[in-house]
């Protein structure tokens, strides 16, 4: 007598047999609801005023080259003529801008966000 079994009997044994794990197990309870947080008025947060600064560059000298610095003295930076200046508030980077006049006074256009949140601008 030959006790072999071939491979699809095999399967329909193990299918026969074994439970089906997907008809006991009950249906997944959905996570309860957040209530909805309420919606705050921010324009408080508005009138809060904050210190706006356009930084063009910034070098690194000594204090022997500072003393020897007179009217005509010329001081090279480290940003290049027409790179994006930046904007900081309260000190910390907020966008890149350029320089323009917007009825005779000096004007910033904002040309990149730096992506700083509310919190890196705080006092």
């Amino acid at each position: 007598m030959n006790n072999s079994i071939s491979d699809s009997d095999f399967d329909h044994l193990l299918n026969d047999t074994l439970p089906a794990f997907d008809e006991d197990l009950a249906p997944e309870a959905s996570p309860p609801e957040a209530a909805p947080l309420p919606q705050q008025d921010l324009k408080f947060f508005g009138k809060i005023p904050v210190t706006v600064t356009l930084e063009v560059a910034s070098t690194e000298i000594s204090l022997r080259e500072l003393m020897d610095v007179n009217a005509s003295s010329v001081i090279a930076l480290d940003k290049l003529a027409g790179a994006p200046l930046d904007v900081k508030v309260n000190g910390a980077l907020f966008a890149k801008a350029e320089v323009v006049v917007v009825h005779g006074n000096y004007g910033l256009r904002i040309v990149e966000l730096s992506g700083s949140s509310l919190s890196d601008l705080a006092l």
